[in-house]
């Protein structure tokens, strides 16, 4: 009866317990909703992902064509500006005022000489040639002083000899300057225009041969002296001749040459009364001194104005050997 009393009192109790479970595992979400639920919201579809790939890329490549746009744009721009300085560069007149015709000139563009020359008129030609920038140097003044003597022989059919003289604001005219620079085959080219060339002079009467003779270009001497030989024979406005002034420049092979040319140089003096000798004695060349009294010893006995003779200007600058 005790036993009865007991298994009645024991079953309904597990039977609640067993209903409790029950409860407790209907009540719990499956584990594999779970698992669904948890994939969704981790991995999202690819067709979703592509998508939204997609959608995002579509601003940024309109943003790369535009980029792409503008470079273009400032690429053509700028090729343009290139072009138009390269343009302005080419016929700009520059610092010193230069003209087409002297940038061409000055550069040595035969090609682009003979351009700007054919599109102008005998007349145009002509003014165009004598026109000077801010130094008074013309077109053929340019060519000239930087050897360009192909480009001497384009602008020289198409000028006269008094264009030719046009001097700079230096005193020298084109064919002066290129006896400076030693340019032979430039002064070559301005003699077929007219040999009269070699007699022009500066404001202070210098010649071309005075010039190349102290820069000691023998060449130029050489073919300024067959040009014309009297030119060792013109003094400057201070007096002195070809041969004074490369005596002092201490220009051995062109004193040589003058002499050749004219020994009675060696005689002449200058305002002070000072000959080619007063002047080499100054300074240290004993051969100099030699080749200067081989025409005439007695030349050793010409004084100055201040009655000095060589010989006393060389024993007070302590030449004396």
């Amino acid at each position: 009866m005790i036993m009865e009393k007991q298994s009645s009192f024991r079953a309904p109790r597990m039977e609640k317990q067993i209903s409790f479970q029950g409860i407790k595992i209907e009540n719990q979400p499956s584990t594999r909703g779970v698992m669904e639920k948890q994939q969704s919201f981790k991995q999202p579809s690819s067709r979703g992902m592509m998508e939204t790939q997609r959608s995002f890329k579509k601003p940024a490549l309109r943003v790369m064509e535009k980029q792409r746009s503008f470079r273009v744009v400032m690429e053509r721009q700028l090729s343009f500006i290139g072009s138009s300085e390269r343009r302005k560069n080419r016929d700009s007149p520059g610092k010193r005022g230069d003209l087409p015709l002297h940038l061409a000139a000055r550069a040595g563009n035969q090609s682009r000489v003979r351009e700007i020359l054919q599109n102008c008129s005998g007349n145009d030609a002509k003014e165009l040639l004598s026109k000077q920038n801010q130094e008074g140097e013309t077109p053929l003044y340019v060519a000239a002083e930087n050897g360009h003597a192909m480009v001497i022989e384009e602008l020289v059919t198409y000028m006269d000899l008094e264009t030719a003289s046009i001097p700079a604001r230096n005193g020298f005219d084109a064919f002066h300057v290129a006896a400076r620079q030693g340019h032979v085959d430039v002064l070559n080219e301005l003699l077929q225009l007219s040999p009269n060339l070699v007699m022009t002079t500066d404001l202070s009467g210098t010649t071309a041969l005075h010039t190349a003779a102290a820069q000691g270009h023998i060449e130029v001497v050489n073919l300024l002296l067959e040009t014309d030989s009297n030119l060792a024979k013109i003094a400057r406005n201070n007096g002195k001749t070809a041969l004074h002034s490369a005596a002092r420049m201490g220009r051995l092979e062109v004193v040589k040459s003058l002499l050749s040319k004219d020994p009675s140089t060696a005689f002449r003096k200058d305002r002070k009364g000072q000959t080619a000798l007063h002047m080499a004695v100054k300074g240290q060349q004993e051969e100099m001194v030699l080749e200067l009294v081989k025409p005439d010893l007695s030349i050793l006995n010409l004084e100055d104005n201040k009655g000095n003779t060589a010989l006393h200007i060389a024993t007070k600058k302590g030449r004396i050997q």
